[in-house]
């Protein structure tokens, strides 16, 4: 599956790049269904069940100016959500295992957007008994709240949370989070400085790790390569694992909480 999904975005990384950018004006819609259709017959979202997972998260409870724009937004305290084509990139490359019932991590939650997003494709519709769960970690306390908050701005939101189907925690992200382990997918939505192997630890067998990742240099973890590059990761069933550098990105660094 993976070397499929490779193919399908490495082998034009480059021009896929570019597209995104000369074409996130053409993506913005006047409203979030018309958004996300636009991205779907763009080709910069592919998967249906992806398609209707973020139809039905309204990006104006979570962004915080232009929320139907294809671009990145500064959300405060150095943090940012991403353009809503990257959330659909990342699901895409996990919906192998974003199965209803599925376990997911999603570490820098920020906005909460895309955890609400991934709770979708994991939960089923609204009052499915599907018992999916995302955690939601951020290590500011303040955008814990704030995803939270957004959360709260939708019914099926507020019953994501209430059912415990949802929970967001202020935690190191680089750490996991051991207490509900193991993940089938564990999404990274910051750049780290290097694949953290606590997070391989806390996949399940099978199960896919997606996460941007500082290139090093000094060849001791990942290849170098210049730049922030995605890394999916793949824990097989007799639990062997396979890491593959997909395409390059810019996120902003999964590092401590800021100082006060």
């Amino acid at each position: 599956m993976l070397s499929r999904l490779t193919r399908k975005f490495q082998a034009s990384t480059s021009r896929r790049q570019v597209r995104a950018l000369t074409m996130a004006w053409y993506c913005t819609g006047s409203t979030n269904n018309e958004l996300i259709e636009n991205l779907f017959k763009a080709g910069l979202i592919k998967n249906e069940r992806v398609k209707e997972a973020m139809i039905g998260v309204d990006r104006a409870h979570y962004a915080p100016s232009r929320p139907y724009s294809d671009s990145p937004q500064p959300i405060g305290h150095g943090a940012t959500i991403s353009a809503p084509h990257m959330h659909g990139h990342a699901c895409e490359y996990l919906i192998e295992y974003l199965e209803p019932g599925s376990r997911v991590l999603d570490i820098g939650s920020g906005s909460g957007y895309l955890t609400h997003v991934l709770a979708n494709l994991v939960t089923g519709a609204p009052g499915s008994q599907e018992k999916g769960q995302v955690i939601g970690i951020d290590h500011i306390p303040e955008l814990v709240a704030l995803a939270q908050s957004n959360m709260n701005k939708s019914e099926h939101g507020r019953e994501l949370q209430v059912s415990g189907q949802v929970r967001l925690i202020t935690a190191d992200g680089r750490l996991g989070w051991k207490e509900n382990a193991p993940y089938d997918a564990i999404h990274v939505g910051a750049a780290a400085e290097k694949l953290h192997p606590v997070l391989i630890e806390q996949l399940r067998a099978p199960g896919r790790l997606f996460i941007p990742v500082e290139s090093e240099s000094n060849g001791s973890a990942l290849e170098a390569g210049g730049g922030q590059y995605i890394w999916v990761v793949d824990k097989h069933a007799d639990g062997s694992v396979h890491k593959e550098k997909v395409f390059q990105v810019s996120y902003v660094p999964l590092t401590d909480a800021p100082q006060p």
